[in-house]
């Protein structure tokens, strides 16, 4: 007897049918019976099934007679099904990766219940991912399993069959089954969720819940709609069926009944034209019957439910009218109070641009308004430090701002202090550049720091990549340049690349890069309260994941499958997942992993302190690895896709050729590279030296101080020396490193 049932019901589903049916039989847990129905499909469904079928005796597939719909299919499906547990999936949607094996521990760790519920992703056709807003609510913490009662919030994730593992003893026990018509999910997850004994969650992404352009029920115009009223009798017959119920939960399914009839009414082109007046007489009529006591209504749904009672389309259609002349009276204030605020901020700049330059101000920014950090950062705490008398700002968007050190003031983008602070402080200190509205004017000095050691093309090479560019204005970009009056660099191929893509007369200041000063002077007890503080396990090995974005990808690209990589390589490995801050989803959608190992680490504002909490860095072409390289600790390259990348942006060389350690060109290959101990090999740690002597010559714990010195107090001889790499003694890791692997032993190894 497998472990799981899952089951696929497919109806016109042909372009999506082979990636739903491959995420499940690629899954890592193999203990599973796929039971695809082929509900009677016009198109090429019922072949595609017996295709997969004749290669894998894990399918089996059940091929109707008629067309029965989704409700009835999946009925067909529980028939031949044997598993201990019921696990249904659509045909256009996909499992994640490791996700039945998730579910399967998450199972045994909590009794066997009868129901499961685990969150979902949307995926959408642009390529966005999103995931459940309502996923709070699947928090692992507390008692588990438990009843519904004890966790009611639960009834505000979405109410479908293939968000929950259901116990098939359970089912047929209770005698579940799906009813015809849309929204079958409607009186099977609420009886069902009302009668488990015992429940728990997953708090991870196991489905992703395609989001199609065309083609979905929730988004078709059809009389089919109207089935919702049959699915709420059904949902309210059973409690009319099971009395120890229905005092508790009818006062609710008649406020949820409520909504979602209102959310049906009010979603355009879901009802066809000249049916919206019968909806909502029916809704009306649905509102009296199931009337109950006890149903207080939240005050932002107050108007939808008064409409749903009322039932006149009539008042419906002029309060939408009003609602929409307001709006777009609304709208027109606002677009008119915006013009006036800028044009008013505009005179407000010029005016400060008449008054004197402020010689003890200082400004910075990074990164577009994020937080304090990077090159600018580092540079304003030394610029504190070292000057009496300084005074500093920082702009940054207003969720930024608990960043922001209490001795520095925070600036709002666009208000009238931002508008001051760059017309009259003095230094002006971006790692990207200020608002192209700027007037650098005479007596002030901007230092361009720059964000990392250049890799891919930039600046002016750019021109002739038009996939990286993606309508970049060159002209606006040199004019912008041509304001720099100081640019850093960290070693001399950076230097050579600045002057070339970025022509102009600032002066180069080869003193290092203020953010790597941290790495010199990190401590023992620095690492391990950093890594307290990130859930890192003692003894553990933190393996930081930082991929850097594609251009020639709209979405983020998820090559790794982290949780595959974690099981083969034991209890003693975990992995800090960073997504590049360009996207807004995280490496892993799922969030934390119940055992701690895997963190999303995404949202943590200091680079830096992830970096010394870590043991090692798998990256793929980041420029994160030639400052990482300071640390002297383990780096692996992940380089699955050079080509493309190569192809798209452009590279100054060839990183697999001249590696800071082992490359990997594969997900079995990284992971073997791990599993035999070469990421910390002998041979990984001659490349990293050489790597550091190319990359690394300044970058000795006191770059910020020489930027500072030589800026601001004008000095010119005297700077502090730079500290030869023998001599530097970064802090080690928290984790001891396995034996070095002996160079011999590479020879059946991945490149190293």
């Amino acid at each position: 007897m497998p472990r799981f049932s899952v089951i696929v019901p497919a109806y016109r589903v042909q372009a999506y049918l082979h990636e739903c049916l491959e995420s499940v039989l690629a899954q890592s847990f193999t203990d599973f019976e796929l039971i695809v129905v082929d509900d009677c499909s016009p198109d090429a469904c019922g072949a595609i099934i017996d295709e997969f079928a004749a290669r894998d005796a894990r399918v089996r597939p059940v091929h109707l007679k008629e067309n029965v719909g989704l409700g009835r299919a999946r009925n067909a499906g529980m028939e031949h099904a044997t598993g201990d547990y019921l696990i249904f999936l659509d045909s256009d949607d996909t499992l994640t990766p490791g996700s039945l094996h998730a579910i399967s521990d998450r199972i045994k760790e909590t009794g066997e219940p009868d129901v499961l519920i685990y969150d979902y992703a949307r995926t959408f056709w642009s390529g966005d991912t999103v995931r459940n807003q309502f996923a709070a609510h699947l928090t692992e913490e507390g008692a588990a399993p438990f009843r519904l009662a004890d966790r009611p919030g639960l009834l505000k994730v979405l109410m479908v069959a293939w968000n929950k593992a259901h116990r098939r003893d359970f089912i047929e026990r209770e005698g579940f089954t799906f009813p015809p018509g849309y929204y079958e999910d409607t009186p099977w997850t609420y009886p069902l969720l009302m009668t488990a004994d015992t429940m728990a969650t997953l708090d991870r992404v196991c489905v992703h819940y395609r989001q199609r352009r065309q083609g979905n029920i929730l988004g078709t115009t059809s009389l089919e709609h109207f089935d919702i009223f049959d699915q709420y009798d059904r949902v309210f017959a059973f409690l009319d069926e099971h009395p120890e119920l229905s005092a508790a939960w009818r006062p609710v399914m008649f406020r949820r009944m409520v909504d979602h009839l209102s959310t049906i009414f009010t979603k355009r082109g879901r009802l066809p034209r000249g049916s919206r007046a019968a909806f909502l007489r029916r809704a009306r009529s649905h509102y009296r019957r199931h009337r109950a006591p006890g149903a207080p209504v939240p005050a932002r749904t107050r108007l939808r439910h008064g409409l749903v009672r009322l039932g006149s389309h009539r008042t419906y259609t002029g309060l939408w009218t009003a609602l929409r002349l307001r709006s777009r009276a609304r709208q027109s204030a606002s677009y008119a109070a915006r013009r006036t605020k800028g044009a008013l901020l505009q005179l407000h700049y010029r005016v400060q641009l008449c008054l004197p330059v402020r010689e003890r101000h200082a400004v910075f920014s990074s990164y577009w308004g994020r937080g304090h950090g990077c090159n600018p950062g580092a540079l304003e705490a030394a610029m504190r430090e070292l000057v009496p008398g300084i005074r500093t700002a920082w702009i940054a968007h207003p969720r930024h701002h608990h960043t922001i050190p209490s001795a520095t003031r925070g600036l709002r983008p666009g208000s009238a202090a931002y508008w001051t602070a760059l017309a009259r402080s003095k230094y002006l200190v971006n790692n990207v550049n200020f608002d192209r509205r700027l007037v650098k004017r005479p007596g002030q000095v901007l230092v361009q720091t720059q964000h990392g050691t250049p890799l891919k093309h930039m600046g002016l090479d750019l021109q002739e990549r038009p996939a990286a560019a993606r309508g970049m204005d060159f002209a606006a970009l040199l004019r912008n340049v041509d304001k720099w009056d100081y640019v850093l660099s960290s070693n001399r191929h950076s230097t050579l690349v600045w002057e070339r893509v970025f022509p102009a007369g600032y002066t180069t200041l080869e003193y290092g890069y203020p953010r790597n000063d941290r790495f010199q002077r990190a401590t023992s007890a620095e690492v391990a309260r950093l890594r307290e503080s990130l859930g890192v396990p003692h003894g553990a090995v933190a393996v930081l994941y930082a991929p850097t974005h594609r251009d020639y990808r709209r979405s983020q690209l998820g090559a790794l499958d982290l949780e595959r990589m974690l099981r083969a390589l034991g209890p003693r490995f975990v992995v800090l997942t960073r997504a590049h801050h360009f996207y807004e989803a995280p490496l892993a959608v799922g969030g934390e992993q119940p055992s701690g190992r895997l963190i999303d680490v995404s949202d943590h504002p200091s680079v830096e302190s992830l970096c010394l909490a870590s043991d090692a860095l798998v990256t793929d072409y980041s420029s994160l690895m030639f400052d990482y390289a300071n640390l002297d600790r383990p780096i692996v390259l992940h380089a699955d896709d050079w080509e493309a990348y190569e192809a798209a942006r452009g590279t100054y060389f060839d990183v697999r050729a001249f590696p800071p350690g082992a490359v990997a060109r594969s997900e079995d290959e990284l992971i073997d590279i791990f599993a035999t101990g070469h990421w910390a090999g002998s041979r990984s740690a001659q490349l990293r030296r050489a790597f550091r002597e190319r990359f690394c010559a300044y970058d000795d714990g006191r770059a910020a101080e020489r930027v500072v010195r030589h800026v601001v107090l004008g000095e010119r001889g005297g700077l502090p020396s730079v500290v030869p790499l023998e001599e530097r003694h970064p802090v080690p890791g928290g984790a001891p490193l396995p034996d070095r692997v002996p160079f011999s032993g590479l020879q059946r190894s991945p490149q190293l």
